[in-house]
């Protein structure tokens, strides 16, 4: 994997700064069955309010299922077709909106979800893989090809895989492999005791 470790002002955790959404996969490298349950156990051990674990994952691999993977990726747009098409894995994330413990209305659901994708994305990027989270697809579609009950949310679908080698990289995608990772400066979104107020 080619290095695109994100200029940090400060230091930080260098699996943090390693992370990024790629989109270039390398066809012929596929996740073994240990890489996919890891994965998932790096996920559940992620932390949700009153331990409701509200997240659900349905992991679609091209090498061992590969109808599960081609309806996955029929869900898509078209913008995230034109590159995922060599992801050996897609995964649905999905956020149940009902505490389990209670039945009542789970609005933090969403947010452990989230907490529980990122995992998944630290754990790959510790395995050597790339992972990059689409809101670009089609949640009625998801749903009804899954079977994805109504009290779930399908929040994101998820890449993982395996860089190509740099020097494989089409034309049409070097220039934004090959970019320059870009984040806002950090008194614009970190504040200090008040609303905009810069902590920096």
């Amino acid at each position: 994997m080619f290095d695109k470790k994100a200029s940090t002002r400060y230091p930080i955790n260098q699996l943090l700064a390693s992370r990024w959404s790629g989109r270039a996969y390398d066809p012929d490298k596929y996740l073994s069955g240990e890489d996919r349950i890891i994965l998932a156990e790096a996920a559940r051990w992620s932390p949700s309010c009153f331990g409701d674990e509200p997240w659900r994952f349905i992991f679609c691999d091209k090498s061992c299922n590969e109808k599960a993977w081609h309806k996955a990726f029929d869900c898509l747009s078209e913008g995230n077709q034109s590159w995922a098409n060599n992801a050996p894995l897609l995964i649905i994330i999905s956020s149940d909106t009902i505490f389990a413990h209670n039945d009542k209305p789970n609005r933090w659901g969403n947010y452990d979800t989230g907490a529980a994708a990122m995992s998944i994305c630290i754990q790959a990027t510790e395995m050597g893989m790339m992972s990059h989270q689409m809101g670009g697809f089609s949640t009625d579609k998801t749903r009804e090809l899954f079977n994805i009950p109504e009290r779930f949310t399908p929040m994101a679908m998820m890449t993982v895989g395996y860089q190509v080698n740099e020097d494989s990289i089409s034309e049409d995608m070097k220039e934004r492999e090959l970019a320059e990772r870009k984040r806002k400066p950090l008194d614009e979104c970190f504040f200090d005791g008040e609303w905009g107020k810069g902590i920096v």
